[in-house]
């Protein structure tokens, strides 16, 4: 059974920087996309970025909200993501969850995934 852990949220000045995790268990996600997305009370979930199974290739979120301040990457090796905030504001509050899925059965980068964890919480104080 795969299970994702994420891990690394927490409460933060704004300005200030976090380092999110997000570990795989339970097969070989080596052909798996892998991303992360946030979601803030009241709000729809919200891509955030992916990282293609080689590490090649990485997409960020269409607005400006995240490019330039926001870096996903993966080690296969410990079958864990990463998301480093930067610069972080407060609009950046919201729960963080990462999820994984084959890049077969993805229509496109933002979707749809797979499997997903439980998410991890990042504040952003002003």
């Amino acid at each position: 059974q795969v299970q994702l852990v994420e891990s690394g949220g927490g409460l933060v000045q704004a300005g200030g920087s976090l380092r999110l995790s997000c570990a795989a268990s339970g097969r070989t996600f080596g052909t798996y996309y892998m991303a992360w997305f946030r979601r803030t009370p009241g709000k729809a979930r919200e891509f955030v970025a992916a990282i293609s199974w080689s590490g090649g290739r990485t997409y960020y979120a269409d607005s400006d909200s995240v490019k330039g301040r926001f870096t996903i990457s993966r080690d296969n090796a410990k079958n864990t993501v990463y998301l480093q905030l930067n610069s972080l504001k407060p609009e950046d509050t919201a729960v963080y969850y990462c999820a994984v899925a084959p890049a077969a059965g993805l229509q496109n980068y933002k979707g749809p995934y797979l499997y997903w964890g439980q998410g991890t919480q990042v504040t952003v104080s002003s």
